[in-house]
């Protein structure tokens, strides 16, 4: 069970625990928005609906301007779970196959770790281009890679039920909401 967390502005800030929610509410640290109510929390005095959506009482400053670190993690949902360079999807993959993280320069021909020159490959691209660049092996890349913005990076990865995602919409709007679900 998760819960969506909302700065006092609104804004959408992080999916939490629902324990964890309950525990801000309780603390007066936060309010309810939406619950599940057919789901709950019992303590001994009393029975609390599982909140889906806090809003924090008190504003918190959410530092914007930081760097996020390569994972394979945040990589694979940039690149939609598809291979940049053959085009499958981590679903189409079969037996022993699965999704890489594939330097375009390698690390060993002066290359770095960095968003633009890491792409996802799926394993057979990626022995195959092996200790090359993609054009020496007859490859191309699909789209050009770039460091996602923060909150497609932050938000690729969080799973939302329809109601939270309504409050992503009405901050965000649709453009980013349909690119966290993968909708139109």
């Amino acid at each position: 069970m998760s819960c969506l967390a909302l700065n006092a502005s609104f804004e959408p800030i992080t999916i939490v625990p629902a324990r964890r929610a309950v525990r801000l509410v309780i603390d007066r640290k936060a309010e309810v928005l939406e619950v599940d109510r057919e789901k709950t929390f019992r303590s001994e005095r009393q029975e609390v609906p599982c909140p889906t959506v806090i809003r924090l009482v008190r504003y918190v400053h959410v530092p914007r301007n930081f760097r996020r670190q390569v994972t394979n993690t945040f990589l694979f949902a940039r690149d939609n779970y598809r291979c940049q360079y053959c085009g499958r999807h981590r679903h189409e993959l079969r037996g022993r196959q699965f999704l890489t993280r594939d330097h375009i320069v390698p690390l060993s021909r002066g290359g770095n770790n960095s968003w633009a020159n890491v792409v996802t490959s799926c394993s057979p691209c990626n022995n195959k281009k092996g200790n090359h660049i993609p054009s020496e092996v007859g490859f191309s890349v699909l789209a050009r890679p770039a460091e996602p913005n923060y909150v497609t990076l932050v938000w690729a990865v969080r799973r939302v039920t329809p109601v939270q995602a309504k409050y992503i919409d009405m901050f965000y709007g649709q453009e980013v909401l349909r690119a966290l679900t993968g909708s139109g």
